[in-house]
C-alpha cells in the first residue's frame, strides 16, 4: 500500500493553517502571493463534509458519527492512492481510536509534522474562534473526551485534551514524526519549514522557500483576509488572522486562569518549554 500521506496535525489555533499556506506557496512557485482561499488546492482536510460524501457515493449526514467514521479509511485510503508521492493531509483529530476506528491509518503514512504552541496562548485564540469566553475554552481543552460540533459543512472532530493531543501525536511510533513549536516558527521560519520540507522528503530550494514564507507572512494573509475575506474563518470572530505573535497571554489572560491551565498541562508544557 502506498504510504503517500503526510499528516499536518495540531490542535486548533497552533499554526497549522499558516503552515498549510507556506507550503502551498512553496509548491505554487508563483512571482506573487497564492490567494489564501487557494490553499487547500495543494492539501486535504480531513473534516469537509463533501469528501465523505463522494466517497459514500451520497450525501452523508454530517452529524452522524459512526456513519462518518465509517467512511473514514476508505476516504484516507483513496487519498493515499491516488498516485501523488506526497499527500498532505491537514488534521485537528488526535492520534487515537475513536468507536474503534484508528483516525490516522499508519499502514498508509509516510510521516506527520505536528505543531504545538503554548496553550496559554491557544487559549485565547480558541476562545475568539469558538465564540466561548477563557474560562470555557479552557475547560474544553481539559476534557478528555472533548470533541467539535459537527456542522453541515465539517464533521466533528476527536481532540481530546491539549495535552492528550500533544502526547498522541509526539509519542506516535508507526511512523516518524517531527514536533515543531510555533513559536520556533515565528522566530526562526527558514529553519522551521526547511526542517519540515526535509522531513517530508522534498526537495529544498533555499530561494523558494524565502518566497513562500515572504507570501506566508502574518501581513500578507492578514492584508489578503482584510481584502477578500477567508473561506476557513469563525463566525464568532471578525478575522481567523488577529496577531502573528506570541505571549499576547501574559496581558490578555486572567492570572489565575493562566496558572489553571499550568496545573492542567504542566507535564507536556514543561516538555516544550512553556514553563517560565
Amino acid at each position: 500500500m502506498n504510504k503517500s500521506i503526510v499528516w499536518l496535525a495540531s490542535y486548533p489555533k497552533s499554526g497549522n493553517t499558516w503552515t498549510r499556506i507556506f507550503l502551498a506557496n512553496y509548491f505554487a512557485n508563483e512571482d506573487k502571493a497564492l490567494s489564501i482561499n487557494h490553499a487547500d488546492r495543494f492539501g486535504f482536510g480531513d473534516s469537509a463534509v463533501p469528501m465523505y460524501s463522494k466517497i459514500a457515493g451520497r450525501p452523508v449526514d454530517p452529524h452522524n458519527k459512526r456513519q462518518i467514521l465509517s467512511l473514514r479509511p476508505r476516504l484516507l485510503s483513496a487519498i493515499a492512492s491516488n498516485g501523488a508521492s506526497h499527500n498532505f493531509i491537514k488534521t485537528h483529530n488526535a492520534h487515537a481510536p475513536a468507536f474503534g476506528i484508528d483516525l490516522v491509518s499508519p499502514q498508509i503514512t509516510r510521516s506527520a509534522i505536528y505543531i504545538v504552541r503554548n496553550p496559554l496562548d491557544v487559549t485565547l485564540s480558541f476562545a475568539r474562534h469558538f465564540g466561548v469566553d477563557h474560562a470555557e475554552a479552557i475547560d474544553r481543552m481539559s476534557r478528555s473526551d472533548y470533541v467539535t460540533k459537527s456542522t453541515e459543512t465539517f464533521v466533528t472532530e476527536f481532540l481530546g485534551s491539549w495535552s492528550d493531543h500533544v502526547m498522541s501525536w509526539s509519542s506516535a511510533s508507526a511512523f516518524p514524526v517531527l514536533v515543531v513549536r510555533y513559536e520556533d516558527m515565528l522566530t526562526s521560519p527558514e529553519d522551521s519549514f526547511e526542517k519540515m520540507l526535509r522531513h517530508a522528503g522534498l526537495p529544498v530550494d533555499p530561494q523558494r522557500m524565502e518566497k513562500a514564507i515572504h507570501f506566508s507572512s502574518f501581513d500578507e494573509v492578514a492584508n489578503q483576509e482584510k481584502s477578500g475575506g477567508f473561506k476557513e474563518a469563525s463566525d464568532f470572530s471578525d478575522s481567523f488572522f488577529t496577531s502573528g505573535t506570541s505571549g499576547q497571554w501574559q496581558t490578555e489572560l486572567a492570572p489565575a486562569l493562566a496558572k489553571k491551565i499550568r496545573k492542567q498541562h504542566r507535564k507536556m508544557m514543561k516538555k516544550y518549554g512553556y514553563l517560565e
